[in-house]
């Protein structure tokens, strides 16, 4: 077998081990990579040109209920009994037996009864227990223009006191704590004073007249609260 010369094996060698070389067309990619970079920065800017900024959640408004509860009137609150515009303070309960409707207690259901109509905004019925002799109103028109002037009306009453009889004729006197709230400028109202009520108790008196009706309502206003 023929010697192969000795410089033509490190000559293949060399050539198969040297560095690759960039060609022109390798040059033209990267560039053209760089260029379609570029393009999609561009194209994603232009699409979300449009986009609703990013908003920073304010503070949350406070809500009605809060509102209400801050502008919330304070209630009601009367003189405990036995202390200046508060009701007497016997510390005598009234008695929770059956009553007869023409007793001292019966009158002071009464009493109870007109309060109870004139909180529920029930006029024409609170002026029916009225006498027709009675001072005030005289029509059941006129005497609910007078309460319709309050957004709330109660009252306490007392113990009744004993029956004066005389000549047929009955009367009872009940007292009673008022407190109520006008409509305009939600002003409170404390009152204290008492209820006379009459029935006529002789022969040939009609049940109308035998039955209890508050003839005089006294009121002066309480202490300021």
């Amino acid at each position: 077998m023929p010697r192969i010369p000795f410089l033509f094996v490190p000559l293949l060698f060399v050539a198969a081990c040297s560095p690759e070389v960039a060609t022109p067309n390798s040059a033209v990619d990267i560039n053209m990579a760089a260029v379609q970079a570029q393009d999609a920065v561009d194209a994603y800017g232009a699409n979300n040109a449009d986009a609703a900024p990013v908003e920073i959640a304010e503070p949350d408004a406070p809500r009605d209920d809060e509102n209400a509860a801050g502008n919330a009137l304070a209630p009601l609150d009367p003189p405990a009994p036995g202390t200046p515009g508060g009701l007497p303070d016997d510390r005598t309960p009234l008695s929770e037996a059956a009553f007869t409707p023409d007793s001292a207690q019966g009158a002071a259901n009464v009493v109870q009864s007109y309060y109870a109509l004139i909180g529920e905004g029930k006029y024409r019925e609170a002026f029916a227990l009225r006498d027709g002799s009675a001072a005030g109103p005289k029509t059941a028109e006129a005497f609910a223009a007078d309460f319709a002037r309050y957004s709330e009306y109660h009252a306490n009453v007392g113990g009744p006191s004993a029956i004066d009889a005389g000549a047929g004729q009955r009367n009872v006197t009940v007292p009673v704590q008022v407190y109520a709230r006008l409509k305009h400028g939600k002003a409170p109202v404390y009152q204290i004073g008492a209820v006379t009520l009459h029935r006529t108790d002789v022969d040939g008196a009609s049940a109308e007249q035998r039955t209890w009706h508050i003839r005089t309502v006294a009121l002066k206003d309480g202490p300021k609260r």
